[in-house]
């Protein structure tokens, strides 16, 4: 096995990275902590770690340095029942002078794979002179669960599916303003093609029949391999009439006794604990998400009907029955995905008179942003509630900005003493 291990690293150290589209995640080493990326399957994670490589040759770091292994290989099958010591021992044996002498970049893709990895890898950041990258898919190694493993030795970063931004990256249309008039115009036919596609790298340059599939497959891998097999359910079933539930419901409210009350009506007998954990487990895979009413009282919070909402947009578009889930509630989705990238502190708000805001944000820095979705303000009757929702907010807030995400207006409301810039969705993903 050693002799295997060694031939997989030499194999890679000759091999052309494959570095894809820049992604906007900067994983940032710290001395003594493993820099860890953890997301929903097929967003990318394996070609971030190989950006990361990338760069690290860019600026002189030997090849030689570089330890790469990916334990889906199934040359690798034999460590995944013990033996991961052998990594490292493979490795100095090619190159035993690095040994305490020369700083290793040791990346280790979808680590779970392997039983005991979290002992190795302690071991290795307390004795060997290493940065440590590792990935994991959300089947066994989730963000949960890599605080309680790790012993505060790792550093998390969450990787989503193409931003709007990254997707035009992609595409090689200019992605950050200010724009031309020719740029601003292929940035909006941009925008149709991210619509229709989503984010996910693999389907983006697809057309639909394969999309389709593909995203068919995505929902099922993550359903089977990341919930029903890592849970050992005994009733898969259950799990995936409440997913096609929720994705047929996107974007709006549901509440665990309608949850449960549903997958009666289908057969089955899962009480509200079992509801429950299946939404914590669909969270945990980076799938679907669920969104609370903004309030002081965390028990008041949790006692009122929450909100769903998808990784992905795209998916959603696949996978749902089109019956309930309309382009509203696709834009919606869209719009908290974006926010999601910046801060996991979402909720909805709704004022003292009963008026909802679709997102109130926490951000990193404290702030809040109050954010409304509508496809068009063009009614006056649609115009006139959006807006008393958002100056109600506001007021209670104290909050002097807001904005509404459309799909096509653009103006600037004044009121009050504050603001509501109303701007179309494209826009918006660039700034």
């Amino acid at each position: 096995m050693l002799d295997t291990i060694k031939s997989i690293i030499l194999d890679h150290q000759e091999t052309t990275l494959q570095t894809g589209v820049s992604r906007d995640l900067e994983m940032v080493p710290v001395p003594g902590k493993a820099a860890v990326c953890i997301g929903v399957r097929r967003s990318g994670k394996s070609t971030c770690l190989s950006q990361i490589m990338q760069r690290l040759l860019n600026n002189g770091v030997s090849r030689q340095n570089i330890l790469y292994l990916n334990f889906f290989d199934d040359r690798l099958h034999p460590l995944q029942h013990g033996g991961i010591s052998m990594v490292a021992d493979a490795y100095y044996a090619l190159h035993p002078e690095k040994k305490n002498q020369e700083t290793v970049y040791i990346f280790l893709d979808e680590i779970q794979m392997v039983a005991g990895w979290e002992p190795f890898v302690d071991r290795l950041l307390r004795t060997e002179l290493c940065e440590l990258y590792l990935t994991g898919s959300s089947a066994r190694m989730l963000s949960k669960e890599i605080a309680t493993q790790m012993r505060g030795r790792a550093l998390t970063w969450e990787l989503f599916p193409f931003s709007f931004k990254e997707f035009l990256d992609a595409a090689q249309i200019k992605s950050q303003p200010p724009f031309s008039t020719k740029d601003r115009l292929l940035a909006q036919k941009g925008f149709e093609g991210y619509w229709e596609s989503g984010g996910f790298p693999e389907v983006v340059a697809l057309d639909h029949r394969m999309r389709l599939k593909i995203h068919q497959e995505y929902f099922h891998t993550i359903l089977y391999r990341d919930l029903v097999e890592r849970n050992d359910i005994s009733h898969p079933q259950a799990v995936l009439d409440l997913a096609y539930w929720l994705v047929d419901n996107i974007a709006s409210l549901y509440s665990i006794n309608n949850l449960t009350g549903y997958l009666k009506s289908r057969g089955h007998k899962a009480p509200k604990s079992a509801v429950t954990e299946y939404l914590e487990w669909f969270e945990d895979a980076y799938f679907l998400f669920t969104v609370r009413l903004f309030d002081a009282s965390l028990s008041r919070s949790n006692a009122k009907p929450k909100k769903i909402y998808c990784v992905d947009h795209g998916l959603v578009r696949s996978v749902s029955s089109g019956i309930l889930t309309n382009s509203g509630h696709l834009l919606e989705n869209l719009v908290f995905t974006a926010l999601r990238r910046i801060s996991s502190d979402i909720f909805y708000y709704r004022t003292r008179s009963g008026k909802e805001v679709d997102f109130i944000v926490q951000m990193p820095d404290r702030s809040r942003l109050l954010v409304q979705v509508c496809e068009s303000l063009a009614d006056p009757a649609t115009r006139k509630r959006e807006l008393a929702a958002l100056h109600e907010a506001m007021t209670e807030m104290a909050s002097p900005q807001a904005t509404i995400v459309t799909r096509n207006d653009d103006e600037i409301i004044e009121h009050d003493g504050g603001s509501i810039t109303v701007v179309p969705v494209w826009k918006w993903l660039v700034q």
